[in-house]
């Protein structure tokens, strides 16, 4: 299967990447590769069809498309090409460790068994450090859209299948949905010893990140850019350093944020809240981390030692083992030395 979305230069510094749907990755390219495979027929002409339609006035619009395109995944073989074809591009974007994502539910209301999808991600993450030299682990995010029953029931069966997940994570329409929805989902997820993480405060109030970390007990917040309307908030993830991964040009492409140029990420770095910069769905939001860094530098004018700070962040924050933190600290490092201009 050919792998698309290469890029082969970069001047990112090495990271960590932990806010990443793994469905988002997705490339047209990809999905018109699948669907010819599966005998899907594809409600777009061609690519270029489809790419027409990556134009999104807020989440949901975003979410219809991304649940569509999904329909070309039906084996474990799709679900493994697509991950490959991910870490293959995250590494030569400088990514060290993903922690990915996945919507096991989504597939699961659409006919295909969990073991199909589950099973086809993990293989390829299986040989991930052997093959791109990047580790990886993996998480379930479940959707907030949907029931915490359909929910606890789904985790039930990833715990008696004794799937590879490392934690689980909460993701899809924010708005309407808050984490207290999903109190006992992560009440089960903590008494089975897995990691928490939640999406709060991109569509939704800074209340729901509160509320993220006080009921459901999470260890990170995805995205969480909407802290920054409340002092009091701001002022306990400081004390905290509560990890928050910042998706900057998913917050404009969802217009969350008008554009790049006003986005918090300075002030939020600068105040010393604990943040590191991620891709999210990276096939329809306009970029990799390694795109992401580089229009930081180009439009915010982020310098070396900020997207070191925002790099090392990124690896300290990950549920890395303590030896890959070392490792990839020291990398950072290095990049910070290779970056500086010659006297």
């Amino acid at each position: 299967m050919e792998t698309f979305g290469e890029k082969t230069t970069t001047t990112a510094p090495p990271v960590a990447e932990l806010h990443l749907h793994i469905e988002g990755t997705l490339q047209p390219e990809l999905i018109f590769a699948l669907a010819e495979r599966n005998g899907i027929e594809l409600p777009y002409e061609d690519i270029e069809e489809l790419r027409e339609k990556y134009e999104f006035t807020d989440l949901q619009s975003f979410l219809d498309l991304y649940y569509a395109n999904m329909a070309v995944l039906q084996t474990e073989q799709d679900f493994t090409d697509m991950t490959r074809a991910y870490l293959q591009r995250a590494a030569a974007g400088e990514v060290r460790h993903a922690e990915i994502m996945m919507d096991p539910q989504a597939h699961v209301s659409r006919g295909v068994p969990l073991e199909v999808c589950v099973n086809g991600v993990a293989n390829a993450l299986a040989t991930s450090e052997e093959d791109f030299g990047v580790t990886t682990l993996l998480i379930a995010a479940f959707l907030r859209d949907m029931s915490e029953e359909s929910a606890l029931e789904v985790l039930d069966q990833l715990l008696a299948m004794h799937a590879p997940i490392v934690g689980i994570g909460l993701d899809s329409a924010e708005v309407g949905n808050p984490p207290s929805k999903f109190e006992r989902l992560y009440q089960r997820a903590g008494e089975a010893g897995l990691r928490r993480i939640a999406h709060a405060g991109e569509e939704g109030p800074a209340a729901y990140i509160t509320e993220a970390l006080d009921v459901l007990h999470v260890e990170r917040i995805d995205h969480g850019i909407r802290c920054m309307e409340d002092t009091e908030v701001v002022q306990r993830l400081v004390a905290e350093q509560v990890p928050l991964t910042v998706c900057p040009l998913s917050n404009v492409r969802l217009r969350a944020v008008d554009k790049l140029s006003d986005h918090p990420l300075p002030e939020m770095l600068a105040i010393g809240l604990n943040v590191c910069v991620n891709s999210d769905d990276p096939a329809y939001f306009g970029g990799y981390v390694d795109d992401n860094f580089e229009q930081l530098a180009k439009v915010l004018e982020f310098s070396v030692p900020e997207q070191a700070t925002l790099a090392a962040n990124s690896i300290r924050s990950s549920f890395a083992s303590d030896a890959r933190k070392a490792v990839l600290l020291d990398e950072v490092t290095e990049w910070v030395k290779a970056s500086a201009p010659a006297q």
